[in-house]
């Protein structure tokens, strides 16, 4: 029985994940532990939001080069707004995702490139940010606090918090009707079109589902980290874009995999946090992350060139 392509973008991420998990047990056994677990995917979280952040732009085939700024500025305004004028904070951060729906539909209606527009968002996020923080520090909410040091049982919360974003995920994107026409227009926007349904509508939502996640992410790396500055999350735009390649989507087609994309960033937390466990270098820790990505797209190009030669026959 043949495998379908949507089965080998998700096998080949899980894969790749279980191979390096193996790997950190092997090298470092203490790690197959609760308290183990939880040091290597302690920061997973905020990584998967801002992954599934970035899937759901590149599910209308554009692509946020903005991630990390933005995120860095919800950081901010989660530090300095979310605890002492919580009311403040929260219509900041509304503004934000209805920004982030505005762009959706400016690069529609303009015909604009979504890297240039979101570049040039991404100066405009940062400096928000620095004028929010000009050195780091901000004090996290205690119930963002409280929910991302919870201790369930059996599995770390950042196990549990991810499985249960793969699969809101996963619903909105892949079975909501809304998520089928935001795919759609990734795959062919001019049959959309002629189905009658909105581009814009679907580019919009798209957008604001981004901001709304990305907040998210924001929101959890404070909980995590305590305090915030300008800078906090500037890798997540990388990161985002190789979570979702590693996770089976790609950069056009509308093809993505919510599924996959939460592992893909797993997989990259736990190649980061185990090079930190090590006491490596931080720029070691950018090549391992690289390595692995390359490494799992170059065996991802084998498996579909393996496919197409047996469709072939």
């Amino acid at each position: 029985m043949r495998m379908s392509n949507d089965a080998v973008r998700l096998l080949i991420p899980a894969l790749s994940l279980t191979v390096l998990l193996a790997a950190v047990f092997w090298l470092q056994p203490r790690a197959m532990s609760y308290v183990g677990l939880n040091l290597l995917f302690n920061l997973a979280v905020p990584i998967a939001l801002a992954t599934i952040a970035q899937m759901l732009v590149m599910a209308v085939n554009d692509l946020d080069l903005s991630m990390g700024a933005f995120v860095s500025f919800v950081a901010c305004v989660t530090a300095t707004f979310l605890r002492d004028a919580p009311l403040v904070g929260g219509l900041i951060l509304l503004g934000a995702i209805g920004v982030y729906a505005l762009l959706g539909v400016v690069i529609h209606l303009r015909n604009l490139p979504s890297i240039v527009v979101t570049l040039g968002m991404s100066f405009v996020w940062a400096g928000l940010a620095v004028l929010l923080l000009p050195a780091p520090g901000g004090q996290a909410p205690d119930w963002a606090r409280a929910l991302m040091t919870m201790k369930p049982p059996l599995v770390p919360m950042a196990i549990v918090a991810s499985i249960v974003i793969a699969a809101i995920a996963h619903l909105v994107v892949m079975r909501s009707s809304l998520g089928v026409l935001m795919r759609g227009v990734g795959g062919n926007q001019r049959s959309v079109e002629r189905a009658g349904w909105s581009v814009i509508l679907a580019r919009a939502a798209a957008y604001g589902l981004a901001g709304l996640f990305a907040v998210l992410a924001g929101i959890a790396l404070v909980g995590l980290t305590t305090s915030a500055d300008a800078n906090i999350a500037l890798r997540y735009t990388l990161l985002s874009i190789a979570g979702v390649i590693l996770g089976g989507g790609e950069f056009i087609g509308g093809r993505v995999s919510p599924i996959g994309a939460v592992i893909g960033a797993l997989t990259l937390t736990l190649a980061g946090s185990f090079l930190s466990f090590l006491r490596i270098s931080p720029d070691w820790q950018i090549g391992a992350q690289g390595a692995i990505l390359i490494t799992v797209l170059a065996l991802r190009l084998v498996l579909n060139r393996i496919e197409n030669r047996e469709r072939r026959r």
